[in-house]
């Protein structure tokens, strides 16, 4: 199941997912080349999020660089898609610099989490999803029933399902719980500690705007729907195969 797009247009250009994007791409791209496996090691430890040494007091900046790091071509594709998908909308209700913190502040709320589930670890942690996962936790308190266009992949057949916001946000973090309890923490792979990190640090974030706009009364005036029309698509169209009938 693939997140693709939603149904809830923005009402602003939204300039900082653009730019967070392109550094994310950019970043990447000046990074790709790396091949050595020293020059790899360095740029890990000085830029990626190692917990051993924020444990230590050392390089605490890397709360923020590590977000912009990426270990290869689809971790960066599927962080960037779901920032597009989720993130014009936040920076819509929070405005350009207003996302630009929460963004920020969620990433360093995901690293945070990460290292008090394993503070000794040597292993470094790059990447924006837990930034993300902030987002996303925004996006569900916000726009709880807005649509959200999922392709199914069920071996040789391709379905795209629009299907409410709470449904596909709470699969995905009933994932990462699921998985992060199964994990070796501190033995790398997928840091699921900083996605529910982020994720619950930007539900608690976007708490004071909720209540700016009313709070229950908000979710009551829109049913939980983007509190303008949604964007509409047209449906996949049919393969244009014939067929070919038994004699």
């Amino acid at each position: 199941m693939f997140p693709i797009r939603d149904h809830n247009p923005s009402n602003r250009i939204p300039y900082v997912c653009y730019a967070l994007i392109a550094a994310n791409i950019a970043v990447f791209l000046l990074t790709y080349g790396i091949q050595d496996n020293w020059a790899l090691s360095q740029l890990y430890f000085d830029y990626a999020l190692i917990p051993r040494r924020l444990n230590d007091g050392d390089n605490p900046q890397a709360l923020i660089t590590s977000m912009f790091l990426h270990a290869g071509f689809m971790h960066l594709a599927g962080n960037m898609l779901f920032l597009w998908i989720y993130g014009d909308n936040m920076e819509d209700e929070l405005g350009h610099f207003g996302f630009l913190a929460f963004y920020l502040t969620a990433g360093i709320g995901a690293g945070l989490a990460q290292y008090a589930a394993s503070p000794t670890s040597p292993v470094p942690m790059v990447g924006a999803s837990g930034a993300i996962a902030g987002v996303m936790g925004g996006y569900l308190l916000l726009f709880p029933k807005a649509k959200i266009d999922v392709l199914v992949i069920f071996i040789i057949i391709f379905k795209i399902f629009p299907i409410p916001a709470w449904i596909v946000l709470g699969v995905w973090f009933g994932l990462q719980l699921l998985n992060g309890l199964g994990s070796d923490i501190a033995g790398g792979g997928v840091a699921y500690m900083a996605h529910l990190g982020g994720f619950i640090a930007g539900l608690i974030l976007t708490i004071p705007i909720w209540m700016r706009r009313g709070g229950s009364d908000f979710w009551r005036d829109t049913d939980g729907h983007p509190p303008h029309p949604e964007a509409q698509y047209k449906h996949l169209r049919t393969s244009n195969i014939p067929r070919v009938p038994r004699k």
